[in-house]
């Protein structure tokens, strides 16, 4: 009996957990979005400035060289860079993602500093639509199963052996 309802409330703390997930995707989603586009807008800019000089990306942050102020700037403009193409990837799959979907892409959640961003704003709300109440129900038997589980080889552990005694 204990174990039913250790196990029952493991599965309404995984349904409360997991049915925030649509509403958190979608407005990290959002703040991926303003991301890769200011990224893009630097890079347009950085691109047109080089263009103006009569480089490709390429060869203006080469001109920049490798030392001092200027090849630090170079290094920060090629993270960037970097960043932004890698920010991009994830844009395009979670965009194409349904909100379950999501649920095992969490690699394409990786930027830190956005997760910290949207957590910090995050308000939890009840689950109305379709997808959060279907994320409801998949974290309800994820806790299930795994509080049950658990206590399942914690009771085989811990059991007693009864037996003739000597």
């Amino acid at each position: 009996m204990i174990r039913r309802l250790v196990a029952l409330a493991g599965g309404a703390a995984g349904a409360v957990a997991l049915s925030q997930f649509p509403e958190f995707s979608q407005q990290y989603l959002q703040r991926l979005a303003g991301q890769v586009d200011a990224l893009t807008e630097v890079a347009a800019e950085f691109d047109a400035s080089a263009a103006k000089a009569g480089f490709d990306r390429e060869g203006a942050l080469l001109a920049l060289g490798a030392e001092g102020f200027s090849g630090q700037h170079a290094a920060d403009l090629r993270a960037t860079f970097a960043r932004t193409e890698s920010l991009r990837a994830d844009l395009q799959m979670l965009r194409f993602s349904g909100v379950i979907e999501r649920l095992v892409l969490p690699h394409r959640f990786a930027d830190v500093e956005l997760l910290q961003d949207t957590w910090a704003d995050f308000a939890p709300a009840v689950p109305v639509t379709t997808a959060g109440l279907a994320c409801a129900g998949v974290g309800f038997a994820g806790g299930w199963a795994s509080l049950a589980l658990m206590i399942g080889l914690l009771s085989r552990l811990f059991r007693r052996r009864v037996g003739p005694v000597p």
